[in-house]
């Protein structure tokens, strides 16, 4: 036999029991960085903060939102339902990354209530105006999922009054017929009254 073949053959056998000698677990490459949810949602803590908890007035908590809730805002903003300059290419992002991915790991965190101090007179006053807000969001303000309707208890006290403008404007989903009772509601209350609401679906545990 030539030598040259003799000298392929040997080095293709020590090459097969070097891989044989190589636990299986370690052939299997590792995941990549990205491919993890923790990776994915990276770049949500620049405005909703670490794990989904803001610490800012005006940036809402999305840490323990219900996933299906997440999911379907996602939707309405990348689609413009839901107009926001900002919010917009995020949403086409976080859809092409996995939204069920995102969604299901915001929802897994444990939400922090806003740190954000509070007027305890409008805490008060809300708390008196919220009678027309409970058949839907329930008294101690944490919604229905089942029925899509979010918890408001804890949220960023100025991100709820901006939502109640939008709302009130029609500016926040404008024409969605499902929402025509919530902004009809809205109208009738006045602008006092939606600072006071604000801060009083914020103090609540």
């Amino acid at each position: 036999m030539p030598r040259l073949r003799i000298a392929v053959l040997i080095a293709a056998a020590g090459t097969a029991a070097a891989l044989a000698a190589v636990p299986a677990h370690a052939q299997t490459p590792a995941p990549l960085p990205f491919e993890t949810a923790a990776a994915r949602v990276v770049t949500c803590a620049a405005c909703h903060g670490v794990n989904g908890n803001s610490k800012s007035d005006v940036m809402p908590i999305i840490a323990g939102m219900d996933a299906a809730y997440f999911k379907k805002q996602i939707q309405t903003y990348s689609t413009n339902a839901r107009p926001s300059p900002e919010m917009g290419p995020y949403a086409k992002q976080v859809l092409d990354i996995g939204v069920d991915t995102v969604a299901a790991f915001f929802a897994a965190q444990r939400m922090e209530p806003s740190p954000v101090k509070l007027d305890a007179a409008a805490v008060t006053r809300g708390r008196t105006a919220s009678a027309p807000c409970v058949i839907c969001h329930s008294a101690d303000g944490k919604g229905d999922a089942a029925k899509g309707i979010p918890s408001l208890a804890g949220q960023a006290p100025g991100y709820l009054r901006e939502q109640m403008q939008l709302f009130k404007r029609d500016a926040r989903n404008p024409g969605d017929a499902a929402l025509a009772a919530l902004k009809a509601l809205m109208k009738t209350i006045t602008d006092e009254q939606i600072a006071d609401l604000a801060a009083y679906y914020a103090s609540l545990r």
